[in-house]
């Protein structure tokens, strides 16, 4: 059986609960065995990290600790899948730069607030992950990311959508959904789910976290059948 864990909290106003609770049903139909954990120190044990097959982060803001973080990159580098979104990965510890290298970007921005109306683009042909799906439209907020341009985009949003400072620039794609890689690891981003209900109400963005979660917990196994070894990524930046 596959082990995941999923650690929430920071932030309230994502509704981390409801959001883990989703995510974690949803694994557990696909055969997983899920700890869900509501303090980071749940990333202290490196090699229990690296044991699992999936870790999902709903954590916006907040800080941690150097020490969890380098615990998390080596389990990625390894193999295990991370995973998450909105502003529960890519806007959960904004001091610390090596969570944004390993995780391929940061919230800057959603002009407008929540409950702006726009079109989510799939990349067709860009991943198995949205095989299948059209183009759709959710209400929430906007994401404005800055990101690593080696990620690969499975779909995106035009901007600008309301009025803001930005318009004074060309319209652009950003990001919604992507896939990028850390050491043998696979990490996986879904920019939507500012509240719970935005996967209730779009099931294709549901079907995009699903899809990515399970893409990114197949890295494991695949890092085993093909003895990728980890050598070659022993050289470590330093993280400051």
């Amino acid at each position: 059986m596959k082990k995941a864990i999923i650690f929430q909290g920071g932030w309230d106003g994502h509704e981390p609960e409801l959001v883990s609770n989703r995510f974690k049903n949803l694994l557990v139909k696909e055969g997983f065995e899920v700890e869900v954990f509501d303090k980071l120190d749940c990333l202290k044990d490196v090699e229990k990290l690296k044991s699992l097959d999936l870790i999902v982060s709903c954590w916006t803001m907040g800080e941690i600790d150097n020490e969890y973080v380098k615990n998390l990159s080596e389990a990625v580098g390894v193999g295990v899948g991370l995973a998450g979104c909105h502003g529960g990965m890519c806007d959960s510890f904004r001091q610390n730069t090596e969570w944004q290298f390993i995780t391929g970007g940061q919230w800057v921005s959603h002009p407008g607030g929540d409950g702006i109306e726009y079109e989510v683009n799939i990349c067709k042909g860009s991943s198995p992950i949205v095989e299948g799906l059209e183009d759709f439209k959710v209400k929430s907020e906007h994401y404005y990311l800055h990101i690593d341009p080696a990620i690969e985009v499975l779909a995106t949003t035009r901007f600008p959508v309301v009025n803001y400072y930005h318009i004074a620039n060309k319209p652009i794609d950003m990001p919604v959904a992507w896939t990028k890689y850390w050491g043998n690891g696979r990490v996986f981003y879904n920019a939507l789910g500012h509240h719970d209900d935005v996967f209730k109400n779009s099931p294709s963005a549901e079907k995009i976290m699903l899809r990515g979660m399970l893409w990114a917990a197949e890295g494991k196994q695949y890092a085993i059948d093909h003895k990728l070894s980890t050598d070659k990524f022993k050289n470590e930046a330093k993280m400051y």
